[in-house]
């Protein structure tokens, strides 16, 4: 997701997944996937310097959600889920709070 300016100056988030093409009229045009357009203040190589500045951080693990500290009750083998919970393989116990 990257963080652009709408015309109006209202902040828009855009999922960078869905860009196909941009083009400078000389706004700067953004042609979705989905076959939305969308016009935004920022430059198209700014557009394109944050879709790969999101990438790398992805790629990098950056965006990563919150490890789980070791120890916190849970064995070694468990999964996380959805909302940082805590599944303990082959139990039907879960470590969610208030569970």
């Amino acid at each position: 997701m990257i963080h652009l300016t709408r015309l109006n100056h209202l902040p828009l988030v855009l999922n960078a997944d869905l860009i196909e093409f941009i083009e400078v009229t000389p706004d700067t045009v953004i042609s979705l996937t989905t076959g939305q357009k969308l016009v935004v203040l920022e430059p198209a190589e700014e557009v394109v310097r944050r879709v790969v500045e999101f990438r790398r951080a992805i790629y990098s693990g950056a965006l990563l959600g919150p490890s789980i500290p070791e120890g916190r009750g849970a064995s070694p083998d468990a999964a996380v889920v959805a909302g940082g919970n805590r599944i303990e393989h082959g139990t039907d116990r879960d470590n969610r709070a208030g569970s």
